[in-house]
């Protein structure tokens, strides 16, 4: 996998497969990216389980916050970095050793760990490495052109509302069931 570029239908298949998101740094500080990008998940209809040791047992955005992944009680589709690329690592380990494992491993802007990307590639996870899952849906959606962004992307096809009517799909229609 070339990590420099990802191709958008890599980008929108994952975000199209994915229904739980562990978010892994979760902040429960609304100015913190962290804390938005989980706002904006959840908006979108994913599942977001906020990890993160120092908050494990509180509440953010009215989800139960756990210590780690092996803590939380449930499938994870996709594991979400908010830590420094040294720490993804460990991470990356944590998740691959989870059963069932993730679909993906998802590294935050500025988030890059090549060694941890080839280990989850080695037993069939997808990685995304120096992106945001935010960002990437804007663009997908069209939404990123509204602050004036260029999403790379060309379609005379009309958007579609998200099920909330106040916002943009990935051009599915509503997420069901999640």
């Amino acid at each position: 996998m070339n990590h420099e570029s990802y191709s958008a239908d890599y980008i929108r298949g994952i975000l199209q497969s994915v229904k739980s998101v562990a978010l892994v740094g979760a902040s429960n500080n609304p100015v913190r990216p962290s804390y938005f990008v989980m706002k904006y998940l959840l908006d979108k209809g994913y599942e977001v389980i906020p990890v993160n040791p120092g908050l494990a047992g509180q509440e953010i955005l009215n989800r139960r916050v756990y210590a780690s992944l092996t803590d939380v009680p449930q499938p994870i589709d996709m594991v979400d970095i908010f830590r420094n690329s040294e720490a993804a690592g460990p991470i990356t380990d944590e998740a691959l050793a989870l059963e069932p494992k993730p679909k993906v491993i998802w590294m935050q802007l500025s988030v890059r760990n090549d060694e941890a990307a080839r280990r989850a590639e080695a037993q069939g996870l997808q990685v995304v490495m120096n992106r945001c899952p935010k960002m990437e849906y804007g663009k997908l959606s069209g939404e990123w052109a509204w602050v004036g962004g260029d999403s790379g992307l060309l379609s005379s096809r009309k958007q579609s509302l998200h099920e909330s009517g106040k916002m943009q799909s990935l051009g599915l229609g509503p997420r069901k069931g999640y």
